[in-house]
């Protein structure tokens, strides 16, 4: 590694002096998400390994270039694994998977993130270089860690922006004892209302989404509690249980966006809508040519997806008006790739500059990645 970060701290030493832009990329599998990016490539692939690994204390630090593949099957060899589900996309027809490092500036989580919580909430520490050359290191190796303010977190889902992320300590878990997906018909009035009320009892739910009137759950957690939750939803409700590999491939296919979906050739604009898991169901706005919006809910209903031509400005003031926001996360018509993200109220954008000079104060990393003129 020394000799890659050298490599990384020389080009970012070059780059002030001529305030040249860079664009900090792994395996680019998410170069879609976020605003258009420019500047000179700085790769961060030479950054490998796993620097350290106590599987009896739950923590891993890899090195940011770190294939996600290689860490997820070292992982697995101690029956452990990332229980945020990071989406593993696609680069072309091959299945990268992406890098740590991509992983953790990205900060997207699957279907389990509402249960488990995000990529943020499992950064225990990182390492990064900053705009002034300068290697810094936030956080430790713990899980318990209360030294001050928590500045590694902040890296997650910053796409970049604040600095090149080096490596990351992250907190792990045992892969579940038991786990079972079963599927219900039920419409999406009634199936919100009963996720909404599952959450507030015992049942060992890991994750749902709900499609075309289906509603999917996963169940994880000690056997006999997956085994009981079963028998109670067939009871209840008739639900099928899936077979396992059908029931893989299905959650598999949501993580890493392989399911019909979310297919690549739809030319309709991908919306992500983040609401409060009791909205009630959101009525799409008209789109031009008066055609239904496919939609797709995870996270207990707090995650919403819609394919749809509607204005953006539609979108979002349903979003609002929810209490939410929406996020357009992948658009195959270039010159809609604007506004990705809901703009910032005044006083959180002055937090967001205020930050953006602090850790890159010639704006050399990603600009204008997150916002424009940012």
């Amino acid at each position: 590694m020394p000799q890659a970060l050298e490599l990384l701290i020389n080009c970012v030493r070059s780059a002030q002096g001529c305030l040249a832009p860079m664009r900090i990329c792994g395996s680019d599998t998410k170069h879609f998400y976020g605003e258009r990016s420019h500047g000179t490539v700085l790769d961060t692939r030479a950054l490998q390994g796993i620097s350290a690994y106590e599987p009896t204390e739950l923590v891993v630090t890899v090195r940011a270039g770190t294939p996600l593949a290689e860490l997820e099957d070292a992982l697995a060899a101690k029956g452990q694994y990332l229980p945020f589900e990071p989406p593993r996309f696609s680069h072309g027809s091959i299945m990268a998977g992406g890098t740590v490092g991509g992983m953790v500036a990205a900060g997207l989580s699957g279907p389990a993130r509402a249960m488990v919580g995000g990529v943020r909430d499992h950064v225990l520490g990182a390492t990064v270089l900053n705009g002034r050359a300068e290697v810094l290191t936030f956080g430790g190796q713990v899980i318990k860690n209360v030294a001050g303010f928590d500045v590694s977190r902040m890296f997650a889902g910053s796409l970049g922006t604040l600095g090149i992320i080096l490596e990351v300590s992250l907190k792990v878990m045992p892969v579940p004892v038991a786990s079972a997906t079963v599927r219900i018909d039920m419409p999406q009035t009634q199936a919100l209302q009963h996720l909404n009320l599952w959450a507030g009892t015992p049942l060992p739910l890991n994750a749902s989404a709900w499609q075309n009137n289906l509603l999917s759950l996963r169940l994880a957690g000690a056997r006999a509690a997956v085994q009981a939750a079963v028998k109670q939803l067939q009871a209840s409700h008739g639900a099928t249980v899936l077979d396992t590999d059908i029931a893989q491939t299905f959650w598999c296919g949501l993580r890493d966006h392989q399911n019909p979906f979310f297919n690549l050739a739809d030319p309709r604009p991908l919306w992500r809508l983040a609401v409060p898991c009791t909205t009630a169901p959101l009525i799409p706005p008209s789109t031009p040519e008066g055609t239904a919006t496919p939609t797709l809910i995870e996270w207990g209903g707090a995650q919403r997806w819609w394919r749809t031509h509607a204005p953006a400005s539609e979108i979002r003031a349903l979003a609002k008006q929810a209490k939410g926001h929406a996020t357009l996360f992948r658009c195959t018509n270039e010159a809609l790739r604007v506004d990705v993200f809901t703009p910032l109220d005044a006083p959180v954008e002055k937090i967001h500059r205020a930050l953006k000079k602090s850790f890159d104060p010639n704006a050399l990393f990603n600009p204008g990645r997150m916002y424009p003129g940012l």
